[in-house]
């Protein structure tokens, strides 16, 4: 049976510190060899400001540098965004300002070891640094998501692949969610975090993770040495079944975690947290897929008005589905994978997922016809 520890907090370094530090002893700090090497990765998507809720706050960051110096160790933060450099990232989100004066490396995720996680996938490239850390600190930033309907401790790991493998994985793995919740699951094994401590001071509900999403203050902090333990009491919290979010589902397949799980604190009930719908990408048979795809499920769609023609989503989709003219990005849905990376990469909040007329009304009289 796995720990998981609730705490309510705020973005108050006096009184967050402590609880982080709390948290920290709680759950194994204390294994923090003097002179050794621990990885911090945090939630660094994309350039922004902490008030967006896109990214791991700065505080959170800094709490848990200052408990890895107290040890006689040597802190690094790293991650791979998916947008913008990661220098940038580090200055717009007040991370570098947060830290200013600490001993710490600030280091990209750029080389990659081959790992073999098992099938269906055998050996994959993940981020050295990932691999090779002496201890590993998560820490997720509580989210939505438009593919995977929650980015929490499991997904945050995703960050381990480098650059634009991490496209080349969602064209990969194509349609198939659970293939690619596997590999999801399987990274997570493969790295291994030592801690996970997910920030939901200030979460993002709606159409996240990225700019389209809305920031919900929630004011907890959850720890675990468990990430997908963790991630199933955030679905506890949340009013959501477990299952539903597919790295629950497969994390238990994989006996990674159950819903037997220790609460340490209050785990409070919220109920009208804002999610993302998640539809069917493809069902019947196989010779109306092309058609359903075009007419019938949910896609990423452009909000003109809001578009700056920046190109990031055209730049970043795995599947070449976006082109773009002088006045409109456009969408091949026939290519599209629906990962909802555009989604999630853009800087301007521009696109979210639609469905049509036609594909809800085709869903609702399935949905009939299997009830008995």
């Amino acid at each position: 049976m796995s720990k998981v520890i609730i705490r309510k907090a705020e973005y108050n370094y006096n009184t967050l510190k402590p609880v982080i530090f709390e948290i920290m002893d709680s759950l194994g700090g204390n294994r923090i060899q003097t002179n050794s090497s621990v990885l911090i990765k945090p939630n660094l998507l994309a350039p922004a400001t902490p008030e967006k809720a896109i990214v791991t706050h700065p505080l959170i960051i800094k709490a848990v540098v200052e408990y890895v110096l107290d040890k006689g160790a040597r802190p690094r933060i790293s991650d791979s965004p998916a947008m913008g450099s990661f220098d940038r990232v580090l200055r717009e989100s007040g991370i570098k300002e947060a830290l200013a004066g600490l001993d710490i490396e600030y280091k990209e995720f750029k080389d990659s070891v081959s790992v073999d996680i098992g099938k269906p996938f055998g050996k994959i490239d993940i981020a050295a640094d990932a691999v090779n850390a002496d201890f590993f600190v998560n820490l997720p930033k509580l989210k939505t998501h438009t593919q995977m309907l929650l980015t929490l401790g499991i997904k945050n790991l995703f960050g381990c692949i480098v650059g634009l493998s991490k496209p080349e994985w969602h064209l990969r793995t194509g349609v198939d969610r659970e293939m690619f919740t596997t590999l999801l699951v399987k990274i997570y094994q493969a790295v291994n975090p030592s801690i996970t401590i997910l920030d939901g001071i200030l979460s993002m509900q709606g159409q996240g993770p990225g700019k389209g999403g809305e920031p919900r203050e929630l004011g907890v902090i959850l720890g675990s040495q468990n990430a997908a333990a963790l991630d199933i009491a955030v679905c506890k919290m949340l009013g959501i079944m477990p299952g539903k979010v597919l790295t629950n589902k497969i994390a238990g397949d994989h006996s990674l975690a159950t819903d037997e799980i220790t609460i340490d604190g209050n785990l409070p009930q919220i109920r009208d947290f804002s999610l993302p719908e998640i539809t069917p990408l493809v069902f019947g048979p196989e010779k109306f897929h092309g058609f359903m795809r075009r007419h019938l499920v949910q896609r990423p769609s452009c909000n003109d008005s809001l578009c700056k023609l920046c190109g990031e989503c055209r730049k970043y989709c795995p599947a070449e589905a976006i082109t773009q003219s002088r006045k409109k990005i456009h969408f091949d849905y026939d290519k599209c994978i629906r990962c909802y990376c555009c989604i999630e990469v853009c800087p301007h909040g521009a696109l979210r997922t639609y469905e049509t007329l036609t594909g809800k009304i085709t869903r609702k009289i399935l949905k009939r016809l299997k009830t008995p």
